[in-house]
């Protein structure tokens, strides 16, 4: 272990001051000049006013936070309306797309605190105003490309004229999920803006690149559709193939779509962290292009501007593998709500809660996922889980999918993956299994909806293609992707609207808007995961075949014999190996090179477990950098990782939102940086859900979700035990 050899922002200020003095006196300079950053292209630059409301359909009526339709319009559950819905314009797109990234991570409800708790016209200090909340400034768009033509991660600088250049902060924004440019545009967008920051968004190599395998057709950078050939360097994905084989594929597998996370045989998130340092090596050549002079071309550079890494989930992810991997420290402060943190081991530290040891933690997002993705819909039906409610929380028994989730049961009962006589004894079993493997028992009722709403069979189609880098053609444990009947799960011809206004509604993911994972192998024809027959089972228990084979990619075993892969098996062993070279591409280190860092996480995720994930780093962080940590974790009881799930019957009354603490750790880091305020100690943070009738929660207060503190008391404060960090009950 190595101390942290980088002085403290307010120390590099001074220096730089010194130096500068030094050689004018001696009569030198280094002249330096405002390099363009290796791999990035500008495309476009552009004004928004924000002088008025409206429909926000051209950038004389846009602006950065809310693309012209404000506080108001981003409340209403409705999206704006296109001009021609078919031909969306590139500028509806963008409005389009802040609407929905901003709505897809945030409660936009104003029971759940929209508009009071945080919201365009709640103010960086907190004060709840009567404005829309508009932010007028510049927007710089580039891409990002390591000379293939395949990789394009898009960058968007965003410059409010709020900026102060003689106190210049940046704002790091890497995607959430697998969302495009503006994916945390709610998150890190909204509070880099309000507190007149430069905000660098990246899609950090995901995005919304969906590829139309029958017409050839793409999303250009824009968002607009294209084909192939028309769209040219504007293309934004296109699947690697031939037209031969394209052709030869289409006719096996008729209206199939490749997207771009899954399929660019790029395993992209090997490159969140640099994505994301790109993104702020770019901001720096927009702030000084903008402000630079003939005398003083480079006004800003890394010691005297500050910057912030700062997002959610895969964001949060990708902040942290960017603090890990900026060897030239770019990155001062570092906040990650709920963080995918992909951990390299589990060995050599170890978590308490309560008191008594976790068994089951730091596992990888593969392992957990595909695991998860087998035992889930079973568990659910487990006493302590099990729901009686007609809510969307009970959304196994709310759309009729109770026999399928029997059905799993029973199948890997007969399997010999789960013990009972019955469906209560297998079921329990399940979830004791989901206990052991990381998950809190916080999570046993999270399992139904996380399951039924397709978290687990989309993370576990879209991740080990990634991981293995597989060609669309591949069609890796029989699953492929496409829109789909609704009513029968049968993929059909993707609609020309949806697929028009894809950009703004997709999230980039297989969710069904408009791509969904289909099991090409269920009895009777390709159906989507809800609706799918085993082969092997021949009943529909969700593809029950098929997520057995996914689990074998990430183990390298058969899951149901435990027998070593072979070059003929299901999957294969090259298959297997490929994914796991893939996942091994992806680990963190642990190293966070010193930077002050906050991780915020809901004690309910049951998407992110936290013993797999924030509170496994927080430990292994300890051991890999000792006394030079700064890293602080908050916990928060009542929390689960969809705040955009809080509106839905059943979350309303169980659930408080995260937002409010990631903007509380964004304020501390803050004042950590520029003023030397102390981090925060590490944490629970005891919030009061809204209780209520399912659907009909009271609105939430400020009550209900109280701020961490400076001085926790005993029973909240995390802290170590040796190795292992100690979480109090």
């Amino acid at each position: 272990m190595k101390a942290n050899l980088q002085p403290p922002r307010a120390t590099k200020l001074a220096l730089t001051a010194l130096t500068g003095a030094v050689l004018a006196a001696c009569g030198g300079s280094d002249d330096p000049s405002n390099d363009l950053p290796a791999g990035i292209t500008p495309l476009s630059a552009s004004v928004y006013p924000a002088t008025t409301v409206g429909k926000g359909d051209s950038a004389a009526t846009q602006d950065l936070l809310t693309g012209g339709i404000g506080k108001t319009g981003l409340g209403l559950a409705t999206a704006p309306a296109y001009a021609d819905p078919a031909n969306p314009t590139a500028a509806e797109l963008r409005r389009n797309a802040l609407y929905s990234n901003y709505r897809g991570i945030l409660d936009g409800s104003t029971a759940g605190g929209y508009g009071s708790l945080y919201g365009p016209n709640v103010t960086a200090a907190g004060a709840v105003t009567s404005n829309e909340g508009l932010i007028p400034g510049r927007e710089y768009v580039a891409v990002l490309d390591d000379g293939s033509g395949r990789k394009k991660t898009v960058i968007a600088v965003q410059l409010p004229d709020s900026f102060n250049p003689s106190n210049p902060c940046v704002v790091l924004g890497a995607s959430s999920g697998s969302r495009g440019v503006y994916g945390a545009i709610g998150t890190a967008g909204e509070w880099g803006l309000k507190n007149g920051c430069a905000v660098a968004l990246t899609d950090a190599g995901k995005g919304v690149g969906i590829y139309n395998m029958t017409d050839d057709t793409v999303h250009q950078i824009d968002g607009t559709r294209a084909s192939r050939a028309a769209a040219g360097s504007l293309d934004f994905f296109a699947a690697n193939i031939t037209d031969t084989a394209r052709a030869a594929y289409n006719a096996l597998f008729p209206n199939r779509l490749a997207i771009k996370h899954a399929h660019s045989q790029l395993n992209p998130e090997k490159d969140w962290g640099n994505d994301t340092l790109a993104a702020g090596r770019y901001a720096m050549y927009v702030l000084n292009d903008r402000y630079g002079t003939a005398d003083n071309r480079v006004p800003f550079t890394p010691e005297n501007t500050l910057v912030i890494a700062g997002s959610a989930s895969n964001g949060g992810a990708a902040s942290l593998r960017a603090a890990e991997q900026d060897g030239n420290g770019l990155i001062d402060g570092v906040v990650a709500s709920e963080p995918v943190t992909e951990m390299p081991t589990s060995s050599g530290y170890g978590i308490q809660f309560g008191g008594v040891a976790v068994t089951g933690y730091g596992k990888t997002l593969a392992d957990f996922v595909t695991y998860g993705n087998l035992y889930q819909p079973c568990a659910a039906l487990a006493a302590d889980a099990a729901l009686s409610e007609t809510s969307i929380f009970n959304y196994i028994g709310l759309v009729g999918m109770t026999a399928r989730a029997q059905a799993r049961c029973d199948g890997l009962a007969a399997k010999g993956l789960v013990s009972g006589a019955d469906t209560a004894a297998r079921a329990q079993d399940a979830l004791n299994k989901l206990r052991a493997y990381g998950w809190t028992r916080d999570s046993d009722p999270m399992h139904n909806a996380h399951y039924a709403l397709g978290n687990g069979p989309i993370l576990s189609a879209m991740y080990p293609v990634s991981y293995g880098r597989f060609a669309v053609d591949a069609n890796v444990c029989n699953t492929s992707f496409a829109a789909v009947n609704p009513a029968t799960g049968v993929p059909v011809a993707v609609a020309p609207t949806a697929l028009a206004q894809s950009f703004a509604t997709a999230n980039g993911t297989s969710n069904g808007t408009p791509v969904a994972v289909v099991y090409n192998d269920s009895v009777g024809g390709a159906k989507s995961w809800q609706f799918a027959v085993s082969p092997s089972t021949g009943v529909a228990d969700f593809g029950l075949d098929n997520a057995l084979c996914q689990r074998a990619l990430v183990t390298g075993v058969d899951s149901v014999s435990g027998a070593a892969l072979t070059a003929s098996s299901q999957p294969s062993k090259a298959q297997s190996d490929a994914v796991r070279a893939g996942i091994a591409e992806v680990v963190l280190n642990g190293n966070l090179r010193g930077k002050p860092t906050i991780i915020v996480s809901g004690r309910s995720d049951a998407l992110i477990p936290v013993n797999n994930n924030s509170r496994a780093y927080t430990a292994y962080n300890r051991v890999v950098e000792g006394n030079a940590s700064q890293l602080r974790y908050i916990e928060v009881t009542n929390g689960q990782h969809f705040d955009s799930f809080l509106p839905f019957s059943g979350f309303d009354t169980r659930f408080v939102p995260l937002h409010p603490y990631f903007n509380q750790a964004m304020d501390a880091m803050l004042a950590h940086l520029k003023s030397g305020s102390a981090l925060p100690p590490s944490q629970v943070v005891r919030t009061t859900p809204r209780g209520g009738l399912p659907g009909a929660a009271p609105a939430i207060t400020a009550a209900n979700v109280p701020p961490f503190v400076a001085v926790p008391t005993a029973g909240n404060q995390i802290g170590f035990a040796g190795t292992s960090i100690s979480v109090p009950n």
